[in-house]
């Protein structure tokens, strides 16, 4: 059985609210890939998708010099 914290990581992004304002990403990564964002409160938001989706979203916000750990 998979590792419950492992898969989460493979299917969610949380970044500060912020992060995704500044150049307007929000949008970019709703219209290029399958996920869903979600006001996390205090200021974050949870990007969360597909293991696929995740792992493109990902690759795309570190191209535009957002740090993803």
């Amino acid at each position: 059985m998979p590792d419950p914290a492992r898969l989460r990581d493979s299917t969610q992004i949380v970044l500060r609210r912020e992060t995704l304002e500044i150049a307007d990403l929000e949008s970019q990564l709703e219209e290029q890939f399958t996920v869903t964002i979600f006001d996390e409160g205090e200021g974050y938001c949870r990007i969360i998708g597909s293991p696929v989706e995740i792992k493109a979203a990902s690759d795309f916000l570190v191209r535009q010099g957002v740090s993803v750990s």
